[in-house]
């Protein structure tokens, strides 16, 4: 089910079952949105992401950074990563996003793309260190780029293009019954930063 050019419905949800997915498309102006990505780009401490797979340490080209209200430890693929502390535009981001949303967070998980051909594998938000059944808010800057859901019984797929400035809501069992990817594509050369807002307990 391909969700291309469709009206802006906030409560509308775009998982058919299982799970909670909310799009509120572009929230920031072309301004704000520049604004943004250009600061996150230069003053992020951005570092190539690590993951053990099959017992091999793997380095990606994408890179990652983790902030918070603390230093949180938080695991995923096998690697623990320390979070640094927020930065003033991050918590103006944060406000922005929890006012939003209705929804509070303490965290942040920030992924650089350099290209379309940098992508992310299926998988789903599920490790122990996040609240349960939480909010996660994905907050998207740069490169437009195709954003795809898989349901992990059914196999149906929810895919839609997550627009500079934009803001996309997983809640609910989402994480437990559906998988999520970023597809490479070698027609997008431009970089893209995306923030995922969590609560870590």
């Amino acid at each position: 089910m391909e969700l291309f050019n469709f009206e802006m419905d906030t409560e509308h949800n775009l998982l058919p079952r299982d799970g909670i997915v909310n799009y509120f498309g572009r929230v920031f102006s072309e301004k704000e949105a520049n604004h943004y990505y250009n600061i996150l780009l230069n003053s992020i401490a951005w570092k190539n992401d690590e993951a053990i797979i099959f017992g091999k340490k793997i380095i990606t080209k994408r890179k990652v950074a983790w902030y918070g209200e603390k230093e949180f430890e938080y695991t995923y693929s096998k690697v623990t990563k320390k979070a640094h502390l927020w930065t003033p535009e991050l918590l103006q981001l944060k406000k922005k996003i929890e006012t939003k949303s209705g929804e509070t967070f303490n965290s942040c998980l920030l992924n650089l793309y350099h290209s379309g051909e940098e992508g992310m594998s299926w998988h789903s938000d599920a490790e122990k260190d996040l609240k349960k059944n939480g909010a996660i808010a994905s907050v998207s800057f740069g490169a437009e780029r195709k954003f795809a859901f898989k349901h992990k019984e059914t196999k149906e797929t929810v895919s839609l293009n997550l627009q500079h400035g934009s803001l996309l809501i997983m809640k609910g069992a989402t994480q437990t019954h559906w998988l999520h990817r970023l597809p490479p594509t070698k027609k997008i050369q431009s970089p893209r930063v995306n923030l995922t807002f969590r609560t870590i307990v």
